[in-house]
């Protein structure tokens, strides 16, 4: 319950602990931003970490001048390209053994599955956008035996968008009265309008499920 507690108090206050971060650590802030960012995509048990919402934080302090945001751009980018392949190797790796490992959750290996299944090789490059999925995508393309060029063309499309968009969102965005007084409000709508691709696709597939009953039922 306290970790869940801690979790929560981290995303809606994420401005806070960074401005904490870069007055304790200086320079040291760039790495903790590589690693978290390369956890959150690199290992199927670190779903829970920020990624959107950091982003966006780390490039509303590069407008305020705490941080280079190009900097933060291209080494994020890096991050997020080897956390993908890292996750990818990962799950090549364990192949289907994967479903058996009792602290993967099935239930987000199924989920992402069937976003593959909607969306084929550029469900890697949308994943980017979906938090939790995020994190699975690259592993269950590695499950799946995606060969590794093609994921890893949109591994670096996808990281390059993703890092970059949310970034300079932060940069351009951040520091605006209503931004800066309602922080914790805007990190909720970025992830909410995340998670509306995943809402989109179960509702399409909930409607095209209820369709296929019904001209089973009358035929």
């Amino acid at each position: 319950m306290e970790q869940i507690k801690f979790l929560l108090d981290l995303f809606l206050h994420l401005d806070e602990y960074l401005a904490r971060i870069i007055l304790d650590y200086g320079t040291w802030t760039y790495a903790i931003l590589f690693f978290v960012i390369f956890m959150e995509t690199g290992f199927v048990v670190t779903p829970f970490l920020p990624g959107d919402s950091l982003l966006f934080a780390a490039g509303t302090f590069a407008a305020l001048g705490s941080l280079n945001v190009w900097v933060i751009v291209g080494l994020l980018f890096v991050a997020a390209v080897l956390g993908d392949a890292v996750n990818y190797s990962i799950g090549h790796y364990l192949g289907e053994r994967a479903y058996n490992v009792k602290w993967i959750k099935k239930e987000y290996l199924d989920k992402t599955h069937a976003f593959f299944e909607k969306h084929g090789g550029k469900a890697i490059f949308l994943a980017r956008f979906v938090p939790i999925v995020r994190t699975f995508a690259p592993f269950v393309a590695g499950i799946g035996k995606m060969t590794y060029g093609y994921f890893a063309t949109y591994n670096v499309v996808g990281g390059a968008v993703w890092v970059t968009l949310f970034t300079l969102l932060g940069f351009f965005f951040g520091n605006l009265e209503f931004v800066k007084k309602n922080f914790e409000f805007v990190i909720v709508a970025i992830i909410l309008i995340s998670v509306v691709p995943m809402f989109v696709e179960w509702w399409k597939a909930r409607r095209e499920a209820k369709t296929a009953h019904i001209k089973t039922e009358t035929s």
